[in-house]
């Protein structure tokens, strides 16, 4: 198994835990940093570079849509997976188009966390 780096991205300490510990039971994957808006999601993925990033949508002081580009400037080859609730897809479709590689829907269910994983890591 390869080493797989991720950032995640999401206001909710709740969420942040329950997506490291999916993340954090397959051997190889590992969390360097949590942000909780997207400012600090900016920060972490100039400071970690990470393989990929979970990055909620809707967040205090800056959302992801509005930080996604600045993500993938200050880290180029990050995988974005972001992670919106229902009856957000405009906002999905709009991540995609600035460079968002798959999406997570709230709630979600382990194996969907991996799937969106399995997907990115193809690109």
């Amino acid at each position: 198994m390869t080493n797989v780096s991720f950032v995640i991205v999401d206001d909710a300490v709740f969420m942040r835990t329950l997506i490291r510990k999916i993340i954090e039971q397959i051997d190889g994957y590992t969390v360097l940093a949590e942000a909780s808006n997207g400012k600090e999601a900016i920060e972490a993925a100039r400071v970690y570079k990470p393989d990929i990033m979970t990055l909620d949508l809707t967040m205090p002081e800056m959302d992801g849509i509005k930080a996604l580009p600045a993500i993938l400037e200050a880290s180029p080859k990050t995988r974005v997976i972001v992670v919106s609730a229902m009856g957000q897809q405009s906002m999905v479709i709009d991540a995609i188009r600035h460079g968002a590689k798959d999406f997570i829907i709230k709630p979600f269910e382990r194996y969907k966390v991996y799937q969106a994983i399995n997907n990115v890591l193809a690109f």
